[in-house]
């Protein structure tokens, strides 16, 4: 059992394609604005730290003998401004004294780095404090006095936390727009496609409400071109399926009825012999000759339908027109001896896409008319004419020729210049196997000094 695979509606797809890109695009970016914004927060509040480094440092005095510490109540009420995440401090000595501040602040017991980012012996760490990491400013800072001079050691320290929320304030602040961007975008996605693909739902229940039988046009009309070149193309697709069903419809009509005259006459003809009207054997000749014409009819009504199932084939196959019409005239020499003919035959090197079958089919059925419509003892003939982009058959014979009017009457169904003479369904299957090979036929009647002498049935390929 065949399983269909699952169906997504357009707008599903429309929005998946353009939400999800989006959506990794925003992550992204996100990811490494928070990263950055990380980084930003990082140097603002280290350059915060130094400045409260400098600030402690500046404070500091060198006394009758010791180190003392006087801080502005500016610099307190910074660090009690926030409880949460207050900062901390500590100033001792070279050799780790405490002077002043958070006694349990770790000492910076390492030497500071020269090279530092910043200028004077000035570094940055982490550490932990009070079971919360920190980040610590540490300072070497000298005292110099009348009385003497020193050496003293500031840290302050923060809790990372602040950085954090900063960070993390910056993050939410980003995604809500970003969010916000998203359903803005996701909607005017849903809305362009909802209102595009409208004119497509009215042409599905359009087609929804049309009975089976119903082949006119669309009377859709949408803006869209995409949506325009579809309605354009089932108007045309309907109208050649019309033509289709129309052509089928005169045929089966036509063919009832030519196929109810010969079992008519077949009945006749048997009821005839039954009452003995005639003798049996001559009875069964005229018999014969219409069950002859019956299969005829019959096979060449299904010779119409195969040659409409191998249209689909396409025209791969290379076929040479001028072996088969050499072999077409040696499967019907023996009609032409029969009616003493003087045949002819101007045959060059013809090479065309199709199939060798009907090609071979139509040069018989052509030959095999004009043969037909010829007097015995007069003359008849092919010509194949070869160029570099088409190839042409001539078919001509000697016969009366046809009105004007006939001409074209004669490619349709079940018509004959001689009814009694044949089916009249040569020339319409001549007819199907060219256009089924993409070429072109005509009849002509061929003129002497203004008489008419013959028809010419006429044929022109496509060159492969």
């Amino acid at each position: 059992m065949h399983r269909s695979g699952k169906r997504y509606s357009a707008r599903t797809y429309v929005l998946a394609w353009i939400i999800t890109p989006l959506s990794l695009i925003i992550a992204t970016d996100t990811y490494f604005l928070y990263q950055g914004a990380l980084r930003s927060v990082g140097t603002a509040y280290d350059r915060t730290l130094l400045a409260t480094a400098h600030a402690v440092g500046d404070s500091v005095r060198y006394e009758k003998g010791e180190f003392r510490l006087s801080l502005p109540l500016a610099l307190f009420e910074v660090y009690e401004a926030d409880q949460s995440g207050r900062y901390f401090y500590r100033v001792s000595t070279a050799d780790g004294k405490l002077i002043s501040g958070d006694e349990d602040l770790p000492f910076h017991q390492r030497s500071l780095a020269r090279k530092a980012s910043y200028p004077a012996l000035v570094q940055f760490y982490e550490d932990r404090f009070r079971d919360s990491p920190v980040r610590v400013a540490v300072l070497q800072q000298p005292v110099i006095s009348s009385d003497d001079s020193g050496t003293v050691i500031i840290q302050v320290a923060e809790p990372l936390k602040i950085r954090q929320d900063s960070a993390q304030e910056i993050l939410r602040d980003t995604l809500l727009r970003q969010s916000i961007l998203l359903v803005i975008v996701g909607l005017a996605v849903f809305i362009s496609v909802s209102r595009a693909l409208k004119p497509l739902v009215q042409l599905r229940v359009e087609l929804d409400q049309r009975s089976v039988e119903d082949l006119s046009p669309l009377t859709l009309r949408p803006t869209l071109r995409e949506l325009g070149t579809v309605a354009d193309a089932l108007n045309e697709l309907m109208g050649r399926v019309g033509r289709l069903i129309s052509s089928q419809q005169r045929f089966i009509a036509n063919a009832a009825h030519q196929l109810r005259t010969p079992l008519a006459v077949l009945k006749t003809q048997l009821q005839s012999g039954i009452r003995g009207d005639a003798p049996a054997a001559e009875v069964l000749v005229e018999m014969e000759a219409t069950v002859e014409r019956t299969i005829k009819l019959a096979n060449q009504m299904l010779l119409l339908a195969k040659i409409e199932q191998r249209r689909t084939r396409g025209l791969a196959e290379v076929c040479h027109v001028d072996r088969l019409a050499r072999e077409a005239v040696l499967e019907l020499s023996p009609l032409i001896a029969e009616k003493g003919l003087d045949f002819e035959i101007n045959d060059g090197v013809g090479q065309i896409r199709g199939d060798a079958w009907l090609v071979g089919e139509l040069i018989r059925n052509l030959l095999s008319n004009a043969i037909q419509h010829t007097p015995p003892g007069q003359k008849l003939g092919i010509e194949l004419g070869c160029g570099h982009e088409q190839v042409t058959l001539r078919v001509w014979n000697s016969g009366e020729g046809l009105a004007a009017e006939q001409l074209d009457q004669l490619f349709e169904p079940f018509s004959s210049s001689f009814s009694n003479r044949g089916s009249g369904l040569g020339l319409a299957i001549s007819r199907e196997i060219v256009t089924s090979l993409g070429g072109q036929i005509t009849l002509c009647n061929r003129s002497e000094n203004g008489i008419v002498v013959g028809l010419d049935a006429r044929v022109a390929f496509a060159a492969a």
